[in-house]
């Protein structure tokens, strides 16, 4: 049987270890709770990689059209989240 792949944020959740610096971890706990530090950290993380996700796409397109400017980089980010908020879904970072 195949294994299921899974889209940023999406699957269940699974169990992992994270070393985190100490006054980042309270600075955490301090404006979220220690009850919504696991939904923090994926939500920062999941942001992180969606960055990563439109950075790669961009380096891309650069390499084969040239130089994106600033504005449109922006514009880019922006029409992204607003594509993938509606769909619900960003595809898998790589």
């Amino acid at each position: 049987m195949g294994e299921t792949t899974y889209g940023i944020g999406e699957g269940p959740a699974t169990r992992v270890s994270l070393s985190l610096p100490e006054g980042t971890a309270e600075a955490i706990r301090a404006r979220v709770g220690k009850r919504e530090f696991s939904a923090f950290i994926a939500e920062a993380v999941e942001r992180e990689l969606r960055g990563q996700v439109l950075d790669e796409y961009l380096a891309d397109y650069e390499s084969r059209k040239g130089p994106v400017s600033e504005p449109a980089r922006q514009r880019a980010r922006q029409v992204f989240d607003e594509v993938f908020a509606e769909e619900a879904e960003w595809p898998a970072a790589g």
